[in-house]
């Protein structure tokens, strides 16, 4: 009963961060924030997932060495892929939000589409 509860829990709590990362890649403003959305949430609720799935066939006496090499290679590669994504972005000139160096406020879209 306990562990049906624990695996209910992570696979929820896997679709609900998966969700969240999905809604941050379609709602957030540059490709910056674009990227830091789907990286990190999604990392996390496949991450739960993976963990509800190790634990399941954990209680019915299956290995679980698959899940863990699967998760061991999706947070070894997930911000690896998202830092080279973002050195390539900023190497083509893709235009931030963030503020400018010496700026306080961050810059609007508005403002971002006339300075560049």
């Amino acid at each position: 009963m306990f562990i049906e509860l624990a695996v209910s829990a992570l696979v929820l709590l896997g679709a609900a961060f998966a969700l969240l990362g999905s809604v941050a890649l379609v709602r957030l403003p540059d490709f910056f924030t674009r990227l830091h959305g789907p990286t990190k949430a999604t990392t996390l609720g496949v991450g739960a997932t993976l963990a509800g799935s190790a634990l399941y066939l954990a209680s019915s006496g299956d290995a679980t060495a698959r899940e863990l090499l699967i998760s061991l290679f999706l947070f070894m590669t997930a911000p690896v892929s998202a830092q080279l994504l973002a050195q390539a972005a900023r190497h083509l000139g893709v235009p931030s939000l963030a503020p400018a160096p010496g700026e306080e406020q961050p810059r609007t879209r508005a403002e971002t589409d006339a300075n560049d």
